[in-house]
């Protein structure tokens, strides 16, 4: 997983949304070793932000970058939320999301001190983790990682099983990250695997394809352009159990500033709850920051990240959004193990923190 920064998210997303608008940092050419981090680190920085003291004296806000990993939609709701409705600033918090693109190189954004705070996934802390870059994992957004398989209807292809040994396009994201999964527990062999471009028409003309995607994109573009409903499969009810659209923040701000982040968590759960409930003011200003962004897009993927409880389901049911366990995250250190991609050696409690979750759903709503 060295180097790979949730391609499998950019994979899925490039044709669908686009990324000419905006002139994004460049760092494909950088790798997530921790030599090259080390070079692009100033060890001595300490995060911007003013110590949590300030604003309760003085009022002053508390200046913060969170970094998501693609331009604004629904996936980031709950985050435009927080900054439409006030909710961060309610938090001694002014917060700029900063969006990204397919090359952006998160890590070394937060390292390097250029934001406080990034989106992530839980295969990437441990990644990181393997190569000794000190980031934490401080909440997880969703509970269920969005990543799919998708099929035609009525060819049979319903279920993990029944895709074995047949062709499916995989992006070079999905080769390092969900693919060795399914080797390993589904029985899928390389041969199957065939280049995945980002272009749904391939799929369109081939009933026997099937394709990767996120459950709240590629759906919604092969209905617009085949006019059916597609088959999705979601990889989290099979056994894919990693924390997706996690935040991660470098364990220096956890240790010298944890006010600071709390209340960030605090603040993003909540606004989370406000966008589940009524999105319009969250959407206005996504729409604002995205204007390719449309309320059909945005109504769908609302409606499938409900549909399929990606954000309140699981451990976030009693602990509230944000939710992370101990449990799951050695269940899922575990099949990473299992499938070959990381060695059985690392401690992967150092990956994350529950100190800023788990406070219950009403502690959230109140």
């Amino acid at each position: 997983m060295r180097g790979i920064r949730l391609s499998h998210l950019y994979d899925s997303r490039k044709r669908i949304y686009g990324i000419n608008r905006r002139k994004f940092l460049q760092y494909s050419s950088l790798a997530l070793g921790t030599g090259i981090l080390a070079a692009c680190t100033n060890e001595n920085k300490i995060s911007t932000v003013t110590p949590a003291s300030d604003f309760r004296s003085n009022g002053k806000l508390d200046k913060v970058i969170f970094s998501i990993h693609w331009v604004a939609e629904a996936e980031y709701g709950g985050f435009y939320q927080a900054v439409a409705t006030g909710i961060y600033r309610d938090h001694g918090l002014d917060v700029t999301i900063k969006p990204g693109g397919p090359r952006g190189n998160y890590t070394l954004l937060l390292m390097g001190g250029s934001v406080d705070l990034i989106m992530g996934h839980s295969g990437d802390a441990i990644s990181a983790l393997k190569d000794g870059v000190p980031m934490i994992t401080v909440a997880a957004t969703f509970q269920k990682d969005p990543q799919v398989l998708i099929a035609h209807p009525g060819t049979g292809n319903d279920s993990l099983e029944k895709l074995k040994g047949k062709p499916i396009l995989v992006g070079s994201g999905g080769e390092a990250t969900y693919w060795p999964f399914l080797k390993a527990k589904y029985g899928f062999t390389d041969d199957q695997k065939r280049p995945y471009n980002f272009d749904v028409q391939p799929f369109l003309k081939d009933k026997n394809i099937i394709q990767q995607g996120l459950l709240t994109a590629e759906p919604f573009e092969i209905k617009k352009k085949g006019g059916f409903e597609p088959v999705s499969i979601l990889l989290a009810d099979y056994g894919y159990n990693a924390y997706g659209f996690t935040i991660e923040t470098t364990k220096k701000l956890v240790e010298r500033n944890p006010d600071l982040v709390q209340r960030f968590v605090d603040a993003s759960i909540k606004g989370w709850y406000s966008y589940l409930e009524d999105p319009v003011p969250g959407n206005n200003l996504i729409k604002k920051d995205n204007p390719d962004m449309t309320d059909e897009q945005l109504n769908f993927s609302l409606e499938k990240l409900k549909q399929n409880a990606v954000i309140t389901g699981g451990e976030a049911q009693q602990l509230g959004i944000g939710a992370m366990t101990e449990e799951r995250w050695r269940s899922f250190y575990d099949n990473l193990v299992k499938a070959g991609v990381v060695e059985g050696n690392i401690n992967y409690k150092d990956a994350f923190t529950l100190q800023f979750v788990n406070k219950g759903v009403n502690y959230y709503k109140s």
